[in-house]
């Protein structure tokens, strides 16, 4: 399986704090990766990593074989590589219509350096049938996003990002607050991009979804590496089990540290 990323050996301390331990990771290419871990498990800085938001302290970075110069890396370089990021928090904007917010911050020009709106709308419009799945008719083009649902404004999102070509998508918590409904659309959502040949590192506190929606699952544990495996090679209950584990132990850690 070729690999859009491949970490070897990552580490990333912030002074004498180590945030991620050695690590070494790849992610292939069609496959959809749940990335599990409690809080200050090290899942924000990994991405970090990975999209060039921050460069790790020892470690070296592929991406699709090709070894990164992590002094020149930055996020706009991952994302002409291919690697595209929908955090939790989504940067649409709210007062603008969908065909806007498919092309903010890249939009398509003609010869004179003008917004080719014709053609803009026209890719919106595709892009929400084909890609996105939208089928609405209260759904168009020119709607508004603050008309959009939590789970239909995820799936513009994801639609965007799909657009540019990504091959790695990274869907940072994206059915937080959710209902279920709107859930099941995420989830669907996210099973087009493997259906479209492209890949998804899916960060998630719901063990059940990561379960029910990856191919592979990945867990951190205070910036270790400590579970990736295949979903089949690991049952629900068993996963549920393990988190529950690292929990107890660093709770127990924490005590001690506090003298309880």
């Amino acid at each position: 399986m070729n690999s859009i990323v491949e970490l070897k050996n990552v580490s990333k301390s912030y002074g004498p704090v180590l945030s991620l331990k050695p690590i070494n990771l790849k992610i292939g290419g069609n496959e959809i990766v749940g990335l599990i871990g409690d809080n200050g498990a090290g899942k924000s800085t990994l991405i970090k990593l990975i999209t060039g938001l921050e460069s790790p302290t020892l470690g070296e970075i592929f991406i699709k074989g090709k070894r990164i110069d992590l002094n020149q890396y930055s996020v706009k370089i991952s994302q002409q590589l291919g690697i595209e990021t929908v955090y939790q928090k989504l940067s649409l904007c709210e007062k603008q219509p969908l065909w806007r917010n498919f092309f903010a911050g890249r939009p398509i020009t003609n010869a004179f350096g003008l917004i080719n709106v014709k053609k803009q709308r026209k890719i919106t419009a595709e892009i929400m049938k084909s890609t996105i799945g939208f089928r609405s008719e209260g759904i168009n083009v020119d709607t508004q996003v603050s008309f959009l649902s939590g789970g239909e404004r995820q799936g513009v999102a994801i639609g965007r990002a799909m657009y540019f070509e990504s091959d790695l998508i990274i869907l940072d918590e994206p059915t937080v607050a959710l209902a279920i409904s709107e859930v099941e659309k995420v989830l669907r959502f996210v099973n087009n991009i493997k259906n479209k040949g492209k890949s998804c590192i899916f960060i998630e506190h719901n063990i059940h979804h990561v379960h029910e929606i990856s191919d592979r699952i990945i867990v951190l544990d205070r910036g270790e590496l400590v579970l990736n495996c295949q979903k089949q090679s690991i049952e629900i209950n068993d996963l549920i089990q393990l988190l529950k584990e690292l929990h107890f132990r660093k709770k127990n850690k924490t005590n001690l540290h506090k003298g309880i």
